[in-house]
C-alpha cells in the first residue's frame, strides 16, 4: 500500500472515530496538517506612487473663494411691472422690497452678494497665486484657503481673459511653499496629478495621463491646451496639473462633458503659455502682446490647390488692417505665411500665439509664399490694441445690373454699386456649403483684382488654362474679407 493511500484511509478513519485531527502512526500521535500546494501569486509590476509628489506640493495648492457684489433685483423688477403700487395689505407685496435697505422684514434684503469657488496655487514664496480668469471674473473680494484650512484675504493683481488666467496676491510676512512651471518638455502619455477643490470638497487629488497636446478648443485666440484624463470637475478650475517631479505642466481650466461631470476629458493651459502670461501679469498687471495686423484664415486643401501649393499648411492673409505693421511692411492679401523666424506656422492659431509672444517694437522675419515663390519680410510689430475691432456682419445689398450665372460654382453675380457682388447662391452647392451668401462682394480671383463681370470671366478662364484644381475667390462681407476656394469642374 502506498504511503498516500494509507494516509487517506487513516484520515477518514480518524474522522469517523471522532478524533479531531489526531492520527496515530507507528504509535506516535501526530497533529500535523496535510501538505497543500502553494497558492498562485504573481509578482506585481512596479507602479508609480503619487504620495511623495502630493505630500510635497499640497501646501502650495489653495482653494479660492470669490464674492461678487450683487444688487438686489426685486426693486427694479417690482417697479418695472408696477408692483410698487400694490396696497400694503396685498398678499403679493411680501415678495418685493420697497422700504430702505436693511429692512429685515423682506426675505431678499440680505442677499447682498454671490459666492463662487475655484482652485489656485502659489508660484512664489511672497504670495503670488495663479488661478483662472473665469474663477475671479466679477469678484469684489477674494479669499484663499490654505491646505491646513487657514483663510487669508487676497487682492487681484491682473487678469488675461484671452488665455483665461489671473494672478492674486496675499500680503503676509511668512514664506509660502510654492511650485514652478515645467520647462515645456511634457510628452503625451506621461503621468499627471491634478490637485484642486472639486465641488468645494477641499484639497482633492486625482491622477491620470496626458492624453494629447496642443489642443484648440475654440475658447480663445491663443488656445494651447493639454488634454488629460485625470478626474477634473467643477471647482478644479485654476488648479495645477503636476508631473511626477512636482512641476506644474498645466492649469486646469475646462472639461468636455455631456453630463457636467468628469468623463475623462479635461483641458489644462500648457505650462509654456501660462508661464509667459503669469510673468507679465505679476510684472505689469496686464499682458502686452505683439501685433501684426492681419485678418487670416486656414489654408485648406482647396485653397492650397487653387494657389498651386504642395501642402495645405500656413495661414493665408485675407486682408491687412489699416495702419498696421503688416501693411507698412508690405504684406498683401493672398500671402500665405508659413513661418515666423524659425517657427513653422501650420495654422492661424499658431501664428496668433507666435506673434503674441513677441514684444511691441520687436522685429520678426515673416516668411510668405506669394505667386508661388517664398520670400522673407521683416516686420516691426506693434502693440495689440486693447479694443480689437470686431468684424461687422452688415451685408451690402447688390444694386441693379447685368446678372451672370457661374453655374459650375453655384453662383449668380451682378455688377453692383461697389463692384461685383453675389446676387444668388444655389442651395446645396459648394459655394453654399462654404458660407458664400448673397451680397458678398468679390474682391479678387486667384490674386487678380475684380472690378467688373468681365474680370471674373477672365480670371476663371486663366485659372482653368493653368489647370488649377480650384479657383480662389476673395469675398468681402461688411468690413471682413476671407478666401473661398471652389473646385473646378472639368468636362
Amino acid at each position: 500500500m502506498s504511503l498516500s493511500k494509507f494516509r487517506n484511509q487513516m484520515l477518514c478513519g480518524a474522522a469517523i472515530a471522532g478524533v479531531a485531527g489526531a492520527v496515530v502512526i507507528s504509535g506516535v500521535a501526530s497533529t500535523a496538517s496535510p501538505v497543500l500546494a502553494d497558492a498562485v501569486r504573481v509578482e506585481a509590476p512596479q507602479a508609480p506612487s503619487f504620495a511623495d509628489v502630493v505630500e510635497a506640493v499640497s501646501p502650495a495648492v489653495v482653494s479660492v473663494r470669490v464674492k461678487a457684489n450683487v444688487q438686489p433685483t426685486s426693486d427694479s423688477f417690482s417697479r418695472g411691472f408696477g408692483f410698487d403700487n400694490l396696497p400694503k395689505d396685498h398678499p403679493f407685496r411680501r415678495f418685493f422690497e420697497f422700504g430702505p435697505r436693511g429692512d429685515n422684514n423682506n426675505p431678499f434684503r440680505n442677499r447682498r452678494g454671490a459666492t463662487s469657488q475655484g482652485s489656485g496655487f502659489f508660484v512664489s514664496d511672497d504670495g503670488y497665486i495663479v488661478t483662472n480668469n473665469h474663477v475671479v471674473s466679477g469678484g469684489s473680494t477674494f479669499t484663499v484657503i490654505l491646505n491646513d484650512g487657514e483663510e487669508i484675504d487676497a487682492k487681484l493683481i491682473g487678469t488675461d481673459p484671452k488665455t483665461d488666467l489671473a494672478v492674486l496676491k496675499v500680503d503676509d510676512d511668512r514664506d509660502f511653499t510654492y511650485v514652478e512651471f515645467d520647462s515645456d518638455k511634457t510628452r503625451v502619455g506621461e503621468w499627471v496629478v491634478a490637485v484642486g477643490n472639486p465641488f468645494g470638497l477641499g484639497g482633492t487629488v486625482t491622477a491620470g495621463i496626458v492624453s494629447a497636446a496642443n489642443r484648440d478648443i475654440d475658447s480663445g485666440p491663443y488656445d494651447d491646451f493639454l488634454q488629460i484624463d485625470a478626474a477634473v470637475n467643477k471647482g478644479n478650475s485654476g488648479g495645477p496639473a503636476f508631473n511626477l517631479s512636482g512641476e506644474v505642466i498645466g492649469v486646469n481650466t475646462a472639461i468636455f462633458s455631456p453630463s457636467g461631470g468628469n468623463v475623462g476629458i479635461a483641458f489644462a493651459i500648457s505650462a509654456k503659455s501660462a508661464n509667459e502670461v503669469v510673468t507679465d501679469l505679476i510684472k505689469n498687471g496686464s499682458v502686452t502682446r505683439g501685433w501684426l495686423g492681419v485678418q487670416i484664415q486656414p489654408v485648406t486643401e482647396d485653397i492650397a490647390a487653387s494657389l498651386g501649393l504642395d501642402e495645405a499648411t500656413g495661414a493665408i492673409v485675407s486682408e491687412t488692417q489699416a495702419n498696421s505693421p503688416a501693411l507698412r511692411a508690405g504684406l498683401e492679401s493672398g500671402d500665405v505665411i508659413v513661418s515666423v523666424d524659425d517657427t513653422k506656422i501650420d495654422s492661424p492659431k499658431t501664428l496668433a500665439r507666435v506673434i503674441a509672444g513677441y514684444a511691441p517694437q520687436e522685429t520678426a522675419n515673416v516668411t510668405i509664399i506669394r505667386d508661388g515663390e517664398a520670400q522673407g519680410i521683416d516686420v516691426t510689430l506693434g502693440k495689440l490694441p486693447e479694443d480689437e475691432r470686431q468684424a461687422s456682419l452688415n451685408v451690402p445689398s447688390p444694386t441693379s445690373g447685368d446678372t451672370v450665372d457661374i453655374e459650375q460654382f453655384g453662383l449668380e453675380i451682378s455688377a453692383g454699386r461697389d463692384g461685383v457682388v453675389v446676387s444668388n447662391v444655389t442651395p446645396g452647392s459648394e459655394a453654399a456649403e462654404k458660407g458664400v451668401r448673397s451680397g458678398d462682394r468679390i474682391q479678387s480671383i486667384n490674386g487678380a483684382d475684380i472690378a467688373s463681370i468681365n474680370d471674373v470671366g477672365s480670371a476663371i478662364a486663366e485659372a482653368m488654362e493653368n489647370e488649377r484644381k480650384a479657383v480662389l475667390f476673395q469675398m468681402k462681407r461688411g468690413d471682413r474679407s476671407r478666401f473661398v476656394a471652389l473646385p473646378v469642374e472639368r468636362g
